[in-house]
């Protein structure tokens, strides 16, 4: 590994359903990330420790013009201090529009598989229904366990999370019925998506922890003879197992009866190349986790929106 570091540089068709994953290692543990939340890989660099925060957080560094916080992710899982060696790695990641860099022990390389071929782990093994473990991959003969790395920085830095405080601005908001389809596979996600929705009056909503179960839901549906009563609109992650978020969006978008429901994709992926990605599948809109409050005012736009069209 070059010290001036290397970039990923890899990018997916959209739509395949496919992910990359960057394995790397902590104590020769095998665990994994997807690949477009990370930036670059550089050799471990000095760290400036602050003050009052996280035992996982080491401090910051600036290796160019941006100041990066440093996560010590063996800290992190194994909850005792780890020994900084030469030869760690900082992988510099961007997603919930912040940019953070975690120390690992080595990086293995990418593996490219289907999202069919990551597992939910039991909940024995994730550490309960919010552990953090999202998914087990199978990458050749590996088992690699891929991190939810949005809980490991909600977890940190809670004022980087859905805050339920911005519905609370908005005021006293009138009871929508309108139905809505959540696809999202973190139940800690989903909960607080709900719970915030519900603040901000919309109470009909139906969660599915994939792409696939509210694919088949929409399929079951598709003939009613008035759809928009059963669906008014879908909030879909991209990141999950067997079906992902851009892969649910195409198939809704090329489907003559299901095209009309917008689709808003709510990810912590969303960035200038996912825009570009999701525009081309059809999607009506993205957002970046976790701007709640703008989540709720595009929700309000697109239904009002969809019944204008409706009615011509």
């Amino acid at each position: 590994m070059e010290n001036e570091g290397r970039k990923t540089g890899i990018l997916l068709e959209s739509g395949t359903n496919e992910i990359e994953i960057m394995e790397f290692t902590i104590d020769n543990n095998l665990y994994g990330i997807n690949v477009a939340k990370v930036r670059e890989i550089i050799m471990a660099d000095k760290v400036k420790p602050m003050p009052h925060t996280h035992p996982a957080v080491e401090g910051i560094f600036k290796p160019r013009d941006i100041l990066i916080t440093v996560v010590d992710l063996p800290m992190y899982l194994t909850g005792v201090p780890s020994k900084k060696e030469e030869r760690d790695l900082f992988i510099i990641t961007n997603f919930n529009n912040l940019f953070i860099a975690f120390r690992v022990h080595t990086v293995e390389g990418i593996c490219r598989i289907s999202w069919r071929d990551i597992q939910k782990p039991d909940k024995t093994v994730a550490g309960g229904e919010e552990g953090v473990a999202t998914g087990i991959a199978q990458c050749g003969k590996d088992l690699v366990t891929i991190l939810d790395f949005e809980k490991i920085v909600a977890e940190i830095a809670p004022e980087t999370g859905i805050q339920l405080s911005e519905i609370d601005k908005m005021g006293h908001r009138e009871r929508n019925a309108s139905p809505i389809v959540i696809a999202e596979d973190s139940i800690l996600l989903s909960k607080m998506m709900t719970e915030a929705l519900s603040k901000a009056g919309y109470t009909n909503i139906t969660k599915f922890n994939n792409g696939q179960e509210a694919w088949d839901y929409l399929v079951s549906l598709k003939n009613e003879d008035d759809l928009k009563s059963r669906v008014s609109l879908i909030i879909t992650d991209i990141e999950m197992p067997m079906m992902d978020g851009h892969r649910l969006t195409k198939l809704v978008k090329s489907d003559e009866k299901l095209k009309s429901i917008p689709i808003i994709i709510f990810s912590s992926l969303i960035n200038h190349e996912m825009e570009i990605k999701g525009k081309q599948l059809g999607a009506d809109e993205q957002l970046s986790k976790p701007e709640i409050g703008h989540l709720v005012e595009v929700i309000d736009q697109l239904l009002l929106k969809s019944k204008e069209n409706d009615k011509k």
